[in-house]
């Protein structure tokens, strides 16, 4: 089963993708059931592992809390998609394993089955058959993905020597 789409507008802040007064926990279980309540009440209970958040420009923007990339990623989120990003969100994603992909232009809608294939920087549309490639991500990064986070790329003897 393809994961769906789950699309939001611009500027979704990261208090907005979980709440500033579920920050101060370590359990990862206890963030992923909060994540994107604000945004979404009912985001959780429509929402299947492997399901993609899908929005249009500066999609993390506000504090730098890297609990929001951290909650997607424990909530079972695959991928966020989006027009494009706040910076810091962005490298934090990479760095807790949670891909992002920077599509400036696309017209998915909400429950749109997509796949991702972040090896050639494409999504396919399988309900709308279309097919749009994201902004290319640099080859360490997409080491650090495919490590899950940056902390296993370090430990698995990852090097940032020769990367791009």
């Amino acid at each position: 089963m393809n994961p769906r789409a789950h699309v939001y507008g611009d500027a979704i802040d990261t208090d907005r993708i979980i709440a500033g007064k579920y920050t101060k926990t370590v359990d990862l279980s206890e963030l992923a059931s909060h994540v994107m309540e604000d945004l979404d009440p009912q985001f959780m209970t429509r929402f299947r592992q492997g399901d993609v958040v899908v929005a249009g420009e500066h999609f993390g923007c506000g504090s730098s809390r890297e609990q929001a990339p951290l909650a997607l990623r424990a909530a079972g989120v695959r991928a966020v998609i989006a027009k494009s990003f706040a910076r810091i969100f962005y490298r934090n994603a990479i760095n807790v394993g949670l891909a992002v992909l920077e599509v400036p232009e696309h017209s998915i809608q909400q429950n749109d089955e997509l796949e991702i294939d972040l090896g050639s920087g494409t999504v396919k549309n399988i309900t709308q058959n279309q097919t749009c490639s994201c902004t290319p991500m640099p080859p360490v990064m997409l080491a650090i993905l495919n490590a899950g986070g940056l902390v296993p790329f370090l430990r698995n003897g990852g090097s940032f020597e020769g990367q791009h």
